[in-house]
């Protein structure tokens, strides 16, 4: 299976070389409240800004995010897409740039196993891949995301951590 992603911003160049920060969205960008997918339910986390201002200036950054509403018939990719421009326009506005959108559609249970879904690396090793980074650093907030980071031996920051990280 495909590893998908979304990029919304015309002529964004990816920086080979440089540092590159990978985020889980539920639960690190946006309060988790089970398969969000409707733009009035979103609500940042506390800990967002303590990353906005880690990480604004000198690093390249996407979000690998499980996606298993989509298997489940709870929502389609198109309104997955509308979320991410608008959470994209929106952290923007806040001062962070986020260049590239991963995320698995699947779920074991209504499509099969894949690669890409966390605990396994395959969004991780698709970022990596793609941006080709000097060192790599992965914020998330559950231990599908501790085990996907080191399956990709990459560090890895635990969200209720990050205020507490120095870059």
């Amino acid at each position: 299976m495909d590893i998908l992603s979304f990029e919304f911003k015309k002529n964004t160049s990816i920086t080979s070389n440089t540092n590159l920060l990978i985020l889980d969205r539920d639960g690190v960008i946006n309060v988790n409240i089970g398969y969000l997918h409707k733009i009035e339910d979103l609500i940042f986390t506390d800990e967002f800004p303590y990353i906005i201002d880690k990480f604004k200036v000198g690093w390249d950054v996407c979000v690998a995010t499980n996606q298993s509403g989509i298997a489940r018939g709870m929502y389609t990719k198109h309104d997955l897409a509308e979320l991410s421009k608008y959470m994209e326009e929106k952290i923007s506005l806040m001062g962070l740039d986020i260049s590239r959108w991963y995320y698995c559609p699947h779920h074991p249970d209504f499509t099969g196993k894949c690669s890409c879904r966390k605990p396994e690396p395959g969004m991780l090793l698709q970022a990596i891949e793609d941006y080709k980074p000097k060192r790599t650093v992965f914020i998330g907030d559950k231990n599908t995301d501790l085990l996907a980071a080191e399956k990709a031996e990459i560090e890895y920051v635990d969200i209720k951590d990050v205020s507490l990280f120095t870059v």
